[in-house]
């Protein structure tokens, strides 16, 4: 898998790979060809990743990941350092000041973010809010950045960007050139589409601040039915979810997915409806919103689950402005 890069030049990338010990230049290329081309994500590593991607024994790969972790000195963390680096923590507004309320000043980095609901609760709608609101300047809820999509159910809509940019007197061109679509046709290419976000990152001139999924489980709940696939399904899932956790902590950047959701057929009293993906899915997310149509055509959020934030509801409705409070 890939993983991701710190902020170096390639020089200084080879330099660091080359101090490995038993990595020689057939080797090293190898390890660069994975996107292991530094020496954080050498450390995050397993023995038997790194051997299979180098055609190195796991004894010489758990050396070079021991050696790794040295140089970065990967110990323990005070509290008071870990709040000052989540100060560089970029926070994404959704249009509505009573959405970013419960999600504690917007749509956060350096995690993943899910919405999930049925068809027509506004999961895509603010995914392209989103996508217009990343490219705003800081103090108007933005990061000054790209936004990349990957498609997996052709939700995507141009016209949508166009249509909330230009209400909101913004440069719809512009914003467009800065919305990097990829429409994924299986669970596999979804997943080595999410691999190729450190290259991507790399090679373009604005940050890339934001990266939508949408939806997570489309394909994944296609390919793999039955009881018999539950399991090859949930590890695929499992490796998946990391990956992107990986990226969304070591690039700083949003990871906003949307997801289905299925009925619970043993539940008889409240609202049945519960996302896919099970456990696995649970658990991997950061922050879990759960989206419905309230009454006269607007949304609820509900906030289901996050580290730090209460549970508590928002209203908000869907214009051609996008996502707005209710007045």
């Amino acid at each position: 898998m890939r993983r991701g890069r710190t902020k170096m030049g390639k020089k200084e990338r080879e330099a660091a790979i080359n101090e490995l010990p038993g990595v020689g230049a057939a080797t090293a290329e190898k390890l660069k060809e994975a996107g292991l081309d530094n020496m954080i994500a050498i450390a995050v590593s397993s023995p038997g990743e790194l051997a299979e991607i180098s055609g190195l024994t796991e004894n010489a790969a758990r050396k070079i990941i021991q050696f790794a972790r040295g140089k970065m000195e990967m110990d323990f963390e005070s509290g008071d350092d870990l709040m000052k680096k989540r100060e560089q923590i970029i926070r994404l507004a959704t249009g509505s000041k009573e959405f970013d309320r419960i999600l504690g000043g917007g749509v956060e980095s350096g995690g993943i973010t899910e919405c999930y609901g049925a068809y027509g609760s506004g999961k895509s709608a603010l995914a392209h809010q989103l996508a217009v609101n990343v490219q705003l300047p800081k103090e108007q809820g933005g990061a000054e950045g790209i936004v990349a999509w990957i498609d997996t159910e052709s939700t995507f809509r141009p016209e949508r960007i166009k249509q909330i940019a230009e209400s909101r007197g913004l440069d719809a061109c512009a914003l467009l050139k800065n919305v990097k679509v990829a429409r994924s046709f299986n669970s596999d290419h979804q997943m080595l589409l999410a691999e190729k976000m450190v290259d991507m990152i790399n090679k373009q001139e604005l940050p890339l601040k934001l990266l939508i999924i949408d939806s997570l489980m489309g394909h994944f709940r296609s390919e793999f039915s039955g009881r018999g696939m539950l399991a090859e399904r949930q590890q695929k899932l499992n490796r998946h979810i990391h990956q992107l956790t990986r990226l969304a902590t070591s690039q700083n950047i949003v990871v906003y997915c949307t997801n289905q959701v299925m009925a619970k057929p043993d539940v008889f009293f409240g609202d049945p409806t519960e996302a896919v993906g099970g456990h696995i899915v649970g658990h991997g997310m950061t922050t879990r919103v759960y989206l419905r149509k309230g009454k006269k055509g607007t949304r609820v959020a509900k906030m289901v689950d996050s580290p730090y934030l209460p549970e508590a509801e928002a209203i908000f409705r869907i214009t051609g402005k996008g996502i707005e409070d209710v007045e």
